[in-house]
């Protein structure tokens, strides 16, 4: 009972610590930090209430655990280098088709299996594992028979977001894996990548343009010939669309199919990320500013990152998943592990790029050729209402709104995530061939 005790009490003397800190930080930063700290604070609240009945070394033990015991992002692919036109080398990876068989890629929803369907709950480990290798099985024939209909077959290659990786696409690489060839690469600065150049040397700012440009250098290096189907995720999605506005022909000559997952064409100056409404605009006028003092004191932020693990995750938790109480413990893990790789200064040269991320117009380019978008209904970074603007500039779109999920809804619906891009292959390979003046 008195250790009960001692742990609430500390889990409330942090959340206390925690809420000073911001009203400190509010009284520099206004509103945004008073509305930031509306969001540490229920974190906060939320840890306490874990700390009263985990103690802190059973925590630490069950991360570490975690860590050791997942699966996820452990696929790795024949490894190759592209450059971008500042130098900077842009790691991909690529899984030939008959390459490999599909891996044992884990779970999305505890209980639920993968999609968040109803069916693995109250069944033994192996029932649940040969359930699971049959939907890919089967997934896998799916793909064979079109593809066998289309010469040459397409390359998918997937673009992740923001303060993620290539591993982000664990689920569907695995499910994929030696049935179609895919490529997935880490943007500048991110996983495997390394740091942009023009941002080291401060010559040129990110900006979503160059993103697109350095996915046109992927796609040279990694698919020099051959259809080609883009999959973006949330930024990787934007740096779609800026392949498009910079690269209309190649993408009228090369592009068979296109999905948008959790993106936005623009206007995310106008999200709210779950933040009271008077504290909206001054968050997004402040936050820049604000994560660029941060991102000078980086070494000083991470030790900070490490030191308030138990909140970080919480955010992560709120931030990804719709329905964080049924994500399975190791995928909540995995989220946190790759969000917590991107240094604090990579998240503030980012930041400032989406608020002049204005794409809408490029999406001309997509609108002849079968396209996904994909969406959790309860994303809170790109809403699912952006993704429903972007369906209706897209003739040949199927829209998809997930109920209960998040931002991450590729970890927290996998076999649904996948489910969607195997049909736009079958779609592509079933579409008439087109030519670059029907596409133009």
């Amino acid at each position: 009972m008195s250790e009960g005790t001692d742990a609430a009490a500390q889990a409330i003397e942090a959340a206390s610590e925690t809420a000073g800190n911001w009203a400190k930080a509010g009284r520099h930063a206004g509103i945004a930090g008073a509305a930031i700290g509306v969001v540490a604070a229920g974190a906060a609240a939320g840890v306490a209430i874990e700390r009263m009945t985990v103690g802190r070394g059973m925590r630490r033990r069950a991360r570490l655990a975690l860590d050791s015991a997942g699966p996820y992002g452990t696929l790795r692919g024949t490894p190759g280098t592209a450059y971008a036109e500042d130098g900077t080398e842009l790691t991909y990876e690529v899984d030939e088709a008959g390459d490999a068989p599909a891996a044992k890629p884990g779970r999305g929803a505890k209980g639920k299996g993968a999609a968040g369907k109803d069916g693995a709950a109250g069944r033994g480990p192996g029932t649940a594992a040969a359930a699971q290798t049959a939907a890919q099985a089967a997934l896998r024939k799916r793909l064979g028979a079109a593809l066998r209909r289309r010469s040459p077959a397409p390359t998918v290659v997937f673009s992740h977001g923001y303060c993620l990786s290539q591993d982000s696409w664990h689920f569907q690489r695995a499910a994929l894996r030696g049935a179609v060839r895919t490529v997935h690469w880490d943007q500048r600065s991110h996983g495997r990548s390394a740091r942009g150049r023009s941002q080291a040397d401060g010559s040129e700012p990110v900006t979503i343009d160059l993103l697109g440009r350095d996915l046109k250098a992927v796609l040279d290096a990694a698919v020099p010939e051959g259809p080609i189907v883009l999959v973006g995720h949330s930024m990787g999605g934007m740096t779609v669309m800026a392949l498009a506005d910079q690269f209309p022909e190649f993408v009228a000559e090369r592009v068979v199919a296109v999905a948008l997952i959790g993106t936005s064409a623009g206007k995310l100056s106008e999200v709210a990320f779950g933040l009271p409404s008077l504290g909206v605009k001054a968050f997004h006028r402040l936050a820049p500013g604000l994560l660029k003092v941060l991102g000078a004191q980086s070494d000083m932020v991470e030790r900070g990152r490490r030191a308030t693990a138990d909140l970080f995750a919480g955010i992560v938790k709120r931030y990804s998943f719709g329905t964080p109480q049924d994500v399975d413990p190791g995928v909540a893990r995995f989220a946190e592990r790759l969000i917590e790789a991107t240094p604090i200064d990579v998240v503030a040269e980012f930041f400032p790029a989406f608020a002049t991320h204005d794409k809408a117009a490029s999406l001309v380019a997509y609108d002849t050729v079968p396209a996904l978008v994909l969406a959790g209904e309860q994303d809170l970074i790109t809403p699912a209402d952006h993704s429903e603007a972007i369906a209706e500039l897209l003739p040949a779109a199927e829209l998809v709104r997930v109920s209960g999920a998040g931002h991450l809804v590729m970890l927290e619906r996998p076999e649904l995530v996948t489910e969607q891009l195997v049909s736009l292959v079958e779609r592509a390979a079933a579409a008439p061939r087109r030519s670059r003046s029907a596409r133009a």
